[in-house]
């Protein structure tokens, strides 16, 4: 029982980085990522959808990404969310496809990214602190003696501290990307 335990803690903070890895994703280095567009909806038949169920976003450049929708009468809804969506990009629309070229990140622009990155890290290490607490409540419920609690919880201790490592060189690599010129 406490194994289940055990594994549950692990499961919720794979979870937790899968999310941070996620979340990260978005933020724009310099360099054109079709994932800085995956939270943009474009409202579609009266629904907001996903921008990648509607159109199909390529890279033809390295600063260029190219937005082309499957139904070309939806190219201005695309063109509105990407405006919408505030991530600093300016779309041209040529009436079939839309160009986004990514500007370059100024020194100041990278250092708030940084701290955006290390924000969403510190965010992911609560959950991962979050899901040891449950899993350390959820022992001490189990009927098993305290010594076993005990070995339980510094297991339980020793799975956080791997997580929140895990938390930390995935921010430090996405920081040294969003650095790099």
């Amino acid at each position: 029982m406490p194994e289940t335990v055990l594994l549950q803690a692990e499961e919720k903070m794979n979870k937790v980085l899968h999310h941070l890895e996620e979340e990260l994703s978005t933020i724009r280095t310099g360099r054109a990522n079709p994932t800085v567009l995956s939270k943009v909806m474009v409202e579609y038949y009266g629904a907001p959808t996903p921008l990648n169920q509607v159109a199909n976003v390529t890279v033809p450049e390295a600063r260029m990404l190219l937005v082309s929708p499957y139904d070309r009468s939806i190219v201005g809804a695309i063109d509105k969310a990407i405006q919408d969506a505030n991530l600093g990009f300016n779309p041209t629309n040529d009436g079939s496809v839309i160009r986004i070229a990514i500007p370059a990140l100024t020194e100041e622009r990278r250092k708030e990214m940084v701290k955006k990155v290390k924000a969403m890290a510190e965010t992911a290490k609560v959950g991962v602190r979050n899901a040891r607490r449950d899993a350390n409540d959820a022992l001490k419920k189990l009927d098993i003696t305290e010594d076993e609690v005990k070995s339980y919880q510094d297991d339980v201790q020793k799975l956080t501290d791997v997580y929140v490592k895990k938390a930390d060189d995935i921010a430090k690599a996405k920081e040294t990307d969003v650095m790099t010129v």
